[in-house]
């Protein structure tokens, strides 16, 4: 599927994975598997956001994956993201969904808000969220609604 769908049909949190469509090069070929890597993987989406209008540019809506947290011993040093413009030529798909009584950490941040954290129910999200200060943080309990209406639109859950 297409960028713009990913954009306008997927939750927060979501898992997507993205393809160029081109074959995995052999792991001897290290450049051309750091090129293939680079436009085939997956992440979690943690932010949507619309269209934005300036004086001078204006720039198409675009959507961040979370593709992973590098460090050791709980120190994240380098956190993984990339912004996809609804615009891109690669492919997109939904692996998997959030399921229902699962509770996202969302930050107020500007037009959109941002993922911080999805867990497994309230209880997790809260501990979560009392060990990890965030001062606009607030908890979205994923519900039966948002699941059930990608079924009425005609999209199937992962």
């Amino acid at each position: 599927m297409s960028a713009h769908i990913i954009h306008d049909a997927a939750h927060l949190g979501s898992t997507i994975r993205y393809s160029d469509g081109a074959a995995k090069p052999p792991s001897r070929f290290t450049k051309k598997l750091a090129a293939w890597e680079s436009r085939n993987g997956v992440g979690r989406l943690v932010k949507k956001e619309p269209p934005q209008t300036r004086t001078t540019y204006c720039s198409p809506a675009c959507f961040t994956l979370h593709e992973g947290d590098f460090g050791q011993g709980g120190i994240i040093v380098v956190s993984v993201r990339r912004t996809y413009s609804v615009d891109s030529n690669l492919r997109f798909e939904i692996v998997e969904r959030p399921r229902i009584g699962m509770v996202r950490v969302l930050q107020a941040l500007g037009d959109s808000p941002e993922l911080l954290h999805l867990a497994e129910n309230r209880e997790a999200a809260e501990r979560w969220l009392a060990s990890n200060a965030y001062s606009r943080a607030y908890l979205e309990e994923v519900t039966a609604d948002e699941v059930g209406a990608d079924v009425v639109e005609g999209r199937t859950a992962a």
